[in-house]
C-alpha cells in the first residue's frame, strides 16, 4: 500500500514535485495548490486523509506545525545557500541587478557568502529572520518598499509569495526565490526515509486472555480439549499459544489475528466453540499496543471488564484504552433512520446506501477507517475517503477516534454513526 503525501505549494512548484517523485514508488502525491498563505488552513483541513504532508514553502509549514499539533507527519523543502545562491545568480544575469533586498534565515549568511564567491559588485541588504518564528510578512514587506522608497535597491528577492504578492501591487521590482531540484530532491528523500522508518517501527500486537467465569471448574478433559481448539485458533492466526495458571490462556499475534477480530465482530465463532467445551460462561479479553506491555495491559482491562457480565463475553481494549464490543453480539441498527440519512443527508446513491447499510451491519456498528471501507467495497482507497467525506458533510457519521496502522502511515481516523 502507497503512503499518500499531501504537497501543498503554488500550481508550477507542486507539478514540479510531481515530476520529481515519479520514481518513489512508495508514494502517492495529492496536490493541494493555493494562490495565498490563507487558503492553507484549509486545505490542511481537507488533507486529514493524508498520512504525510509535505510544504514547498516554509510560511505554510509554520502555520500547519500551529494546527496540526504533531497529529500528522510534517515535511518541508529546506532553503539552504545553494537556494539563493543560485536565485541571485540567476536574477543578476537576467537583469543585471547590483542593489538588491532579501529576506533571509539568520543562519544564512548570506553577505559572507557573496564574499566568499567573489562577487563583491553586489550589494545585499539582507533581512534576518528566525525560521522558527512566525514573523507578519507585512512587516518584511514594509522592510523592502521603503529601502526602495529611499533609492536604496534597484529590486527585491523574496522567499515568501504574500511578500512577493504585496510589492507586485506596489509596483515594485520583485522576485520569488527559486527551488532547486536538489532542494525538493533532498525533501523527497526525508520522506522516503520517514516512510521506511514507520514500516519497521509500527507493528500492531494483539493479546488475547480467554478463560471460564471465575467461580467455575473444568474437568482435566475438558481443559485438553480446549488447548486442542485453541491450538487450531492460534495456527489459523499464525498466533502463539500460552497456558498459563488457573486454566488461563493467553494469545499473542499481530495481523492474522487483528484481521480475525475485525471480520467478527457481529459473530465470534471462538466464543461459541469454548463454551461448548467447557459447559460454562467465558470471557475473552483482547488488548491492542505498540508494545507486548501495553498489549497485556490493555488485554487485562478487558478480561476485567468480561466479568463484570454473568453470560459469556468478549472485549477488545485498543492502544487507545477505548473499548470495543462486546463482540459477537448483534446489536440494533435502525436501517430506516440510516438509509433517509444516506439518501437525503450525504447524498449517496441508492446503491452506495445499501451498501454502507450492508457494511455496518457487517462491522456491528463499530468504529470504522476508510481502509475497512475499501475492503468491504472492494474499491479503491480514495473512492473510499470520497464516500467517508460525503458521510462527513452530510453529518451522517463523526471521528471516533484513531487507529495505529499495522504497517506504515499515521494514525487513521476511526468514524462511528450519530445515530
Amino acid at each position: 500500500m502507497k503512503t499518500k503525501i499531501g504537497v501543498f505549494g503554488d500550481m508550477k512548484t507542486v507539478h514540479r514535485v510531481r515530476n520529481l517523485a515519479e520514481h518513489y514508488s512508495q508514494m502517492e502525491l495529492l496536490p493541494f495548490i493555493y494562490d495565498s498563505i490563507t487558503e492553507v488552513a484549509d486545505k490542511i483541513e481537507r488533507a486529514f486523509m493524508c498520512d504525510m504532508l509535505l510544504f514547498t514553502d516554509y510560511c505554510s509549514y509554520q502555520q500547519a506545525s500551529e494546527k496540526i499539533k504533531k497529529k500528522q507527519t510534517l515535511v518541508y523543502v529546506d532553503y539552504d545557500e545553494y537556494t539563493f545562491l543560485s536565485s541571485i545568480i540567476r536574477l543578476k544575469k537576467s537583469f543585471s541587478l547590483n542593489r538588491i533586498s532579501i529576506d533571509v534565515p539568520k543562519e544564512i549568511h548570506i553577505n559572507e557568502l557573496i564574499q566568499d564567491m567573489q562577487m563583491t559588485e553586489l550589494q545585499i541588504h539582507a533581512y534576518e529572520y528566525e525560521k522558527n518564528r512566525i514573523i507578519p510578512e507585512s512587516e518584511i514587506a514594509f522592510h523592502h518598499l521603503k529601502l526602495y522608497n529611499e533609492g536604496k535597491i534597484d529590486g527585491v528577492l523574496t522567499s515568501k509569495t504574500a511578500v512577493f504578492e504585496y510589492l507586485k501591487a506596489e509596483n515594485v521590482p520583485v522576485y520569488q526565490l527559486q527551488l532547486p531540484n536538489k532542494n525538493i530532491i533532498d525533501a523527497l528523500e526525508k520522506t522516503q526515509e520517514l516512510i521506511d522508518l514507520a514500516e519497521h517501527h509500527s507493528t500492531q500486537l494483539v493479546t488475547g486472555i480467554i478463560s471460564v467465569k471465575e467461580g467455575d471448574t473444568i474437568s482435566q478433559d475438558q481443559i485438553n480439549e480446549l488447548t486442542n481448539c485453541l491450538n487450531t485458533f492460534s495456527e489459523e492466526t499464525e498466533a502463539m499459544l500460552i497456558p498459563c495458571k488457573n486454566n488461563h490462556f493467553l494469545l499473542v499475534g499481530t495481523k492474522k489475528l487483528l484481521q480475525n477480530l475485525k471480520n467478527h465482530y457481529r459473530d465470534f465463532p471462538l466464543i461459541q466453540e469454548i463454551e461448548g467445551i467447557v459447559a460454562s460462561p467465558v470471557n475473552i479479553g483482547f488488548g491492542f499496543g505498540l508494545t507486548p506491555r501495553s498489549s497485556l495491559k490493555h488485554a487485562q482491562q478487558a478480561h476485567a471488564q468480561c466479568n463484570a457480565e454473568t453470560h459469556s463475553i468478549s472485549y477488545i481494549v485498543n492502544e487507545r484504552q477505548e473499548t470495543i464490543g462486546p463482540i459477537g453480539i448483534k446489536r440494533d441498527i435502525d436501517t430506516s433512520k440510516l438509509f433517509h440519512a444516506l439518501i437525503h443527508k450525504a447524498r449517496l446513491n441508492n446503491e452506495l446506501s445499501y451498501n454502507f447499510i450492508d457494511f455496518i451491519i457487517e462491522r456491528n456498528n463499530e468504529p470504522f477507517s476508510s481502509n475497512d471501507i475499501a475492503d468491504f467495497y472492494k474499491v479503491t482507497k480514495r473512492s473510499a475517503e470520497r464516500t467517508v467525506n460525503k458521510l462527513l458533510t452530510g453529518d451522517v457519521i463523526r471521528v471516533a477516534g484513531e487507529e495505529r496502522p499495522y504497517l506504515k502511515g499515521r494514525p487513521r481516523k476511526l468514524f462511528s454513526l450519530k445515530q
